[in-house]
């Protein structure tokens, strides 16, 4: 059977990456709910999504707003827009005096979970006033307050390979669906984010996956802290339940990082993050190779 599903579940370390709407002049992060009442902040996947065609530069397909709704033009298609090839589009045209509006959609090839803290909100608070300025010309400064909270965070991405440069009659060469699928591994391994006046680091800290039979995201919320230490035992658990999980998973961890860095190495067999990311493109490379 043929190995076409990827994906990898990773974890970073940033602070106050996304905000919803405030209160009053407090900002709120996004956040969520379990059964416990706790919060968790997280990222949103649209959120991580902008940053990833921002950074591969992919952010140039044209839009139009004829059907009333801002969309992707008509006459975007995959093979010069990486950014609908990897996540899709609807393309609405507008109605005629002849015809009715129709649209045409494709569904994601790559799909991002949102970024979920592994750490409760503590309902931290950082103070904010612009005296600064307010002193220049003896004027009043504003007060406000914004939510904080500094946690580790999981997400996962999946790609269907064997759907990746492929839109009913249009298809792009095997070469150039490997070195976008690639590009995009990169932009994922060395990731950012600019939120208010700083630059987050959302490089992988932590990274399992691999390239599987079936198009699963595995390890999606199976990956938990405790005590600063990842829960190896549910990871391998996992791992050995199945026969090609258990021969295509590899994990990387980066060093100093966690609590048990020991056993993650000594039990999952974790390397570096970077060995994870250069497999993961050799699998890559393998795949459409085997597409010629």
């Amino acid at each position: 059977m043929i190995r076409n599903g990827l994906t990898l579940t990773m974890v970073f370390l940033a602070e106050s990456a996304n905000y919803g709407e405030g209160v009053g002049n407090i900002t709120t992060l996004k956040k969520l709910s379990r059964g416990t009442y706790e919060q968790y902040s997280y990222i949103s996947r649209q959120a991580l999504r902008y940053n990833i065609i921002q950074q591969l530069g992919w952010d140039t397909t044209p839009v139009d707003g004829k059907s009333g709704v801002v969309q992707f033009a008509p006459t975007a298609n995959i093979k010069d827009y990486p950014e609908i090839d990897f996540f899709g589009y609807m393309k609405t045209s507008a109605k005629g005096e002849d015809k009715k509006g129709g649209a045409d959609t494709r569904s994601a090839v790559v799909r991002l979970s949102n970024a979920v803290s592994l750490e409760p909100y503590q309902s931290d608070l950082e103070f904010l006033t612009n005296i600064g300025l307010a002193k220049r010309q003896d004027l009043d400064n504003a007060i406000a307050q914004s939510e904080i909270q500094k946690s580790f965070y999981s997400y996962t991405i999946t790609i269907d390979l064997d759907r990746i440069g492929v839109d009913g009659d249009l298809e792009i060469s095997v070469e150039e669906k490997a070195d976008r699928v690639k590009k995009f591994l990169d932009t994922i391994q060395y990731l950012y984010r600019d939120i208010k006046g700083r630059r987050e680091n959302l490089s992988p800290v932590f990274a399992i996956g691999g390239r599987y039979i079936r198009k699963n995201p595995f390890f999606e919320n199976r990956v938990s802290l405790e005590n600063g230490a990842i829960n190896t035992k549910m990871l391998e658990e996992i791992i050995e339940s199945d026969e090609d999980i258990k021969n295509n998973t590899c994990v990387g961890v980066v060093t100093g990082i966690f609590q048990n860095d020991a056993e993650l190495k000594d039990t999952l067999h974790a390397k570096t993050v970077a060995d994870v990311f250069k497999q993961l493109k050799k699998e890559v490379d393998e795949y459409y190779g085997a597409s010629n």
